[in-house]
């Protein structure tokens, strides 16, 4: 869809997007179809912004879109985990399938994991180990937040298959 044709009510967020991030990639044109959906995620994803540490969220980024098999966001949380959370590559295959060198980012990529699979319904055990790392209860439901956002953009990008922008990945079974 050209820019031109989108919603005026997406215009200002899109357009804050493209300046932060150098160009607009592909999902954001088609999400922003919708100025209700786009403009409450991109809220949702400033906020979140400020939870954790960047490398745990982009981490979690990384596992929910495997377990969802997003293979565009996949392309992005690969590409952000690099070059802004400066993660090295064998951590972000390691985050891809759901573990981390880090013990505390380790545990929340583990919690993480297991919420998606699982639809939430964790073991007590699992809300116990996150808790051992270091997690608060606030820091728990931010994971589950970060879980639900990238969830919402998997599915988008699951159904609306944007064309990728970001340099490729090879597929978890090669990896």
């Amino acid at each position: 869809m050209n820019q031109d044709q989108l919603p005026a009510e997406s215009k200002p967020t899109l357009d804050a997007f493209t300046k932060n991030i150098g160009f607009t990639p592909n999902m954001m044109t088609a999400f922003a179809q919708s100025p209700i959906a786009f403009n409450a995620w991109a809220t949702l994803l400033g906020s979140l912004s400020k939870a954790l540490d960047v490398k745990t969220r982009d981490s979690i980024g990384l596992v929910v879109s495997e377990v969802n098999g997003c293979n565009y966001c996949l392309t992005v949380h690969s590409f952000t985990a690099e070059h802004m959370a400066k993660l090295p590559a064998d951590e972000i295959i390691l985050a891809r399938k759901g573990h981390a060198t880090d013990p505390k980012r380790d545990a929340a990529i583990q919690f993480a994991r297991k919420v998606i699979e699982n639809r939430g319904r964790v073991s007590d055990a699992d809300l116990q180990a996150v808790r051992d790392a270091g997690y608060t209860d606030a820091n728990v439901t931010e994971v589950i937040a970060l879980v639900a956002m990238y969830s919402l953009t998997n599915f988008f990008n699951n159904v609306f298959d944007p064309e990728k922008d970001f340099p490729a990945v090879p597929p978890a079974g090669s990896i």
